[in-house]
């Protein structure tokens, strides 16, 4: 009789047994192919140097990260997401670099509750009136970085300006955030295809211009053709090239070398940023990675899975309470690369904003150096937008 109820209460075990051996699912959209490929393998980098070092776990339960490439096509990244959704239940969302590609896929993760950390696109759609609770921007909101740089131009007096940009939803956005921080009417506003490689049409209108300075928001193999470019057609011996942070970032310094010295660009993150948390990053990413220096993308990449895993550890685990996971990803209760970190009410982050430039170290290599803050505590200008 004793051994008859052993069995039968070990069997009623095995259901609470097997729930807990459910792995955590992640879905992981990355882009290894198309316009942001570049920039999707710095992605990738820096999400799989903080999942190997939580030991492939997520708040200390097994997780499983499912990752593929969607090439930044939104159709390819709406079948990829509707997979993960219906075939693999994920619990947790990230990947795109592209601002139309996160436009794209945001509705079906909202409508099936399922949290959307953005490891780069911040669409001010999101940010504003298309603001939803199952959205998290880790990384920034599109207009910071330009609306930054906007002000660093106008601060050191270049009154002459040609922006340009991809036409594509961040791209807007970036040019918009540009202008809002000059102040001042710009020469000319460019706008290009999405990808493109050859830039004659655009330096030719450069040429024409004659402008003191101008800002490209080119972001990967973008920027790294045009900045060819521009220092080929001899542009580089009378105007001033400004950018964000991604069109300045180590990818494409390793990519032109030393025609980018002097460049300024801000960005929300530094590799020499002095915290505790970043200096154990980067050189970590650097063991991991050649001795590579690692890029806004990386860290941005990073911190998205800091935060999945801060916000697991919160809830013991219980990932299917959504309430409970989306007040724990709210709370941003981990150690980010860029030190304290907070959302507004958009689920955007309130961030300082700085200015770096380009030069060559001590040790001969060509790299960023952090000289200066823009902004203390940046909050997006569509939050007030947002009616959740």
């Amino acid at each position: 009789m004793r051994l008859i109820q052993k069995l039968f209460a070990a069997a009623a075990l095995l259901p609470c047994l097997v729930m807990a051996q459910t792995p955590i699912k992640v879905g992981i959209a990355n882009d290894l192919s198309g316009p942001f490929a570049a920039l999707g393998a710095e992605a990738r980098d820096g999400f799989n140097l903080a999942i190997k070092q939580l030991g492939g776990k997520l708040g200390g339960q097994p997780a499983e990260f499912l990752q593929a490439d969607m090439g930044g096509n939104p159709d390819q990244a709406r079948q990829l997401v509707s997979r993960y959704i219906q075939r693999d239940k994920i619990d947790f969302f990230t990947g795109p670099i592209g601002s139309n590609v996160a436009l794209a896929v945001g509705p079906a993760l909202f409508a099936a509750k399922i949290p959307y950390l953005s490891n780069n696109p911040g669409p001010s759609q999101f940010a504003g009136a298309q603001c939803n609770d199952y959205w998290f921007g880790v990384s920034y909101q599109n207009d910071a970085f330009h609306e930054a740089a906007g002000k660093v131009a106008a601060d050191r007096g270049f009154k002459k300006m040609v922006i340009i940009a991809p036409d594509y939803p961040a791209g807007k956005d970036a040019l918009t955030g540009f202008k809002r921080g000059y102040k001042t009417a710009v020469s000319q506003e460019v706008y290009t295809k999405l990808g493109q490689i050859d830039y004659a049409a655009e330096l030719a209108q450069i040429r024409d211009a004659k402008p003191d300075a101008i800002y490209i928001f080119l972001p990967g193999g973008m920027g790294i053709n045009f900045i060819k470019q521009f220092v080929s057609a001899g542009l580089n011996k009378s105007v001033k090239l400004v950018g964000p942070g991604f069109s300045a970032d180590e990818d494409v310094i390793r990519a032109v070398g030393e025609p980018m010295i002097g460049m300024f660009n801000t960005a929300q993150w530094a590799h020499d940023l002095d915290n505790a948390q970043n200096k154990a990053f980067v050189a970590a990413f650097r063991k991991e990675y050649n001795n590579r220096q690692p890029t806004v993308y990386a860290a941005q990449a990073y911190d998205t899975i800091m935060a999945m895993d801060a916000a697991v550890k919160a809830v013991g685990g219980k990932v299917a309470d959504r309430g409970a996971v989306i007040a724990a990803l709210k709370k941003a209760d981990f150690q980010s690369v860029r030190g304290p970190f907070k959302y507004g009410v958009n689920n955007f982050p309130i961030q300082p904003y700085y200015v770096r430039v380009i030069e060559k170290a001590a040790d001969g290599s060509i790299t960023n150096k952090l000289v200066g803050k823009v902004f203390d505590s940046y909050q997006d200008v569509y939050v007030g937008e947002c009616k959740k």
